[in-house]
């Protein structure tokens, strides 16, 4: 990872980075093994070198399977070690009751968790996380006030980067997951005010995993009691009709769900959070 890259028009905003680390000894990135966290590890790496980098994977029912092996194998591609940390945002009755804040509760969980003992346990002096510019812009990200609290660098959003440029850099470092879709924890697939349940959660799953085996590119699996309402790329949503629909439908219940829809409007992020922390704006 320390080899000499051209990153073309970005070097300056990769410079930026760097100089948001000056002065980080050892450092921790929460990381998920997604785009942003990753080019941040990378970047990280090129900085302070691999041996004073580490990557805290946050482990709970809300994290796909799926992704908690793909984050190893993004790390191991960096060339850092992943310290698993076992978070129980579910113990807390805020993060259950799944109000438009819950994002808060569970990034203060793994904030709280990555504390002092595991500061001290591996030697860091301080934590970073992949917030990017356009993130800090939307209004449904309360995890970022956890990230204050806690007194967390961005590192990302501080340079400037915003998830283009993140996407950019991520294939100039050539990492594997440069193009991967964004991928939201579990519980965001539950509308607010509805409980989160390591049930629901694992319903979402199943059938998510069911659908990328068969051949999508991306999708959400939004849980309405016994409906799940599919989200999937636009472009995907004729193959449904025309030649899937059978075994959709048959993933989707074998999952544990009585009905099947599939949104027409395709894959939204914010789907339940943005209509209720922008009511009444303009």
């Amino acid at each position: 990872m320390r080899a000499e890259i051209s990153f073309g028009a970005d070097r300056g905003e990769v410079d930026r980075v760097a100089g948001q680390l000056a002065g980080v000894d050892r450092l921790g990135v929460a990381f998920s093994g997604g785009v942003d966290s990753a080019t941040l590890l990378a970047l990280a790496v090129r900085t302070l070198g691999a041996e004073q980098v580490v990557a805290l994977l946050g482990v709970s029912p809300s994290l796909a399977a799926d992704e908690r092996t793909a984050a190893h194998d993004v790390a191991r591609y960096i060339g850092v070690p992943v310290i698993e940390v076992e978070t129980r945002e579910g113990d807390r009755p805020e993060y259950r009751a799944n109000g438009p804040g819950r994002c808060f509760h569970c990034k203060d969980e793994l904030f709280s968790t990555i504390g002092a003992e595991v500061l001290d346990r591996h030697g860091l002096d301080r934590i970073a996380y992949g917030e990017n510019a356009d993130d800090v812009r939307r209004e449904d990200r309360p995890g970022a006030q956890a990230a204050t609290r806690h007194h967390v660098l961005r590192p990302l959003a501080d340079a400037g980067l915003d998830k283009a440029a993140v996407r950019r850099i991520a294939r100039a470092l050539g990492l594997p997951c440069a193009d991967k879709p964004a991928a939201p924890c579990l519980a965001s697939r539950i509308p607010h005010h509805e409980p989160v349940t390591p049930a629901k959660l694992a319903q979402v799953e199943a059938a998510e995993r069911a659908l990328r085996a068969l051949g999508f590119s991306d999708c959400r699996v939004r849980h309405h009691g016994d409906i799940a309402r599919v989200e999937l790329p636009t472009g995907e949503i004729a193959s449904v009709a025309a030649e899937l629909r059978e075994q959709v439908h048959r993933a989707v219940v074998a999952a544990g769900f009585r009905f099947v829809a599939v949104d027409l409007a395709g894959i939204q992020s914010g789907a339940f959070t943005l209509p209720l922390v922008t009511v009444g704006r303009a």
